[in-house]
């Protein structure tokens, strides 16, 4: 880190301070980038006294609930099958498995960079079937309707999805009625910003009285963010990445998601079912739908026995209070998908705990 860079740091971290005064406030991040970042930069340890900053349901892997992992699993077991998935997910917990062990025993699991890569596959393969695990937010929704269109105009039959995205807006109002922790501003997410924009936030002011401060990944981009919202006189939503983020956000990205998907209920680790906040295909493409295509039976879900890791993404408790963390459940030997996934609050915390301690 260049000399200007530390001094613009330490500028806004002073600011910050002067202007929460010895207020008692708590933010929420719910973007794994941002939970990985303040975890490598030490950005906790620059907050003036009073302000804690927790990490929320931010990471796509984390926030899968156990049940779709088990039919990933199951998929996965399949004969003709090639699964393929980003590498995050190849190592996260099912009830009793996961990718990897399934990978080790046979199954055909593949890591690639992107949906297109599993459409490649799949025309190279004609004699198998390649299921894509679609997973994330609405950052990677627009990649994978891509590659839903691309393999109907290029007639790839033996590619299909698996879909697990879930849209953020929907999370933050389940989590605000829960009740459980008192949030006075969200750090939104940079990355689905760019998608959606800031407008689909609005909400959190105007129904709750919760600002929100959409920002970027660099940790000037972080303290700006916080400081925005400490500076707010009244509950509002505003941009601070604005070099990437427009209150309407990507139009075109957001219709190529409305062509292929359509919203359905979601199951989310730690949140429970949330209406409408998941992405399902829509009725012109289900042929391309995994879950109608090559319908299992997982067998009874099974939750890790300790793990805390829903709390986690509540907000109710930071990762070293899980009574698991650094013990049994460690990065190398993961029992909670928040110590697995590279964007993971648990795996964040352990792999910078020298810095934040």
């Amino acid at each position: 880190m260049s000399g200007a860079a530390a001094a613009d740091i330490d500028s806004l971290a002073a600011a910050l301070a002067a202007t929460v005064g010895g207020r008692n406030l708590t933010y929420m991040e719910v973007c794994g980038t941002h939970t990985m970042a303040v975890a490598r930069f030490g950005l906790r340890q620059l907050l003036p006294p009073g302000v804690r900053l927790v990490s929320g349901p931010g990471c796509p892997v984390c926030v899968t609930a156990t049940r779709d992992l088990d039919v990933v699993a199951a998929l996965a077991r399949l004969p003709n099958v090639t699964l393929t998935t980003f590498g995050d997910l190849v190592r996260v917990p099912a009830s009793r498995t996961t990718l990897a062990a399934e990978r080790a025993a046979g199954a055909d699991v593949r890591v690639v960079y992107s949906a297109l890569d599993a459409v490649e596959m799949a025309a190279a393969e004609p004699r198998r079937e390649v299921v894509f695990v679609g997973i994330g937010f609405e950052t990677t929704a627009p990649t994978v309707a891509a590659a839903i269109l691309q393999a109907e105009a290029r007639d790839v039959p033996n590619f299909s999805v698996f879909g697990l995205h879930k849209t953020m807006p929907l999370a933050l109002r389940a989590l605000l009625d829960m009740g459980e922790t008192a949030i006075d501003g969200f750090l939104l997410p940079g990355h689905v910003g760019v998608i959606i924009g800031s407008a689909p936030f609005g909400f959190l002011a105007d129904e709750y009285g919760v600002g929100g401060v959409v920002a970027g990944f660099e940790p000037h981009d972080v303290l700006e963010g916080l400081l925005m919202l400490a500076r707010q006189r009244r509950p509002a939503v505003e941009i601070a990445y604005r070099r990437a983020v427009q209150p309407a956000g990507n139009r075109v990205a957001q219709q190529v998601i409305e062509r292929v998907f359509a919203p359905c209920d979601a199951a989310w680790r730690g949140l429970g079912v949330i209406p409408g906040s998941g992405l399902r295909l829509a009725d012109g493409f289900r042929r391309f739908a995994a879950d109608e295509r090559f319908p299992v039976d997982p067998g009874e879900t099974l939750a890790p026995r300790g793990c805390r890791c829903g709390e986690v993404l509540r907000g109710l408790i930071d990762p070293p209070a899980c009574p698991l963390f650094a013990r049994r459940c460690t990065p190398q030997d993961p029992v909670g998908a928040c110590m697995v996934s590279s964007e993971g609050s648990c795996a964040a915390h352990y792999r910078y705990r020298e810095i934040e301690e």
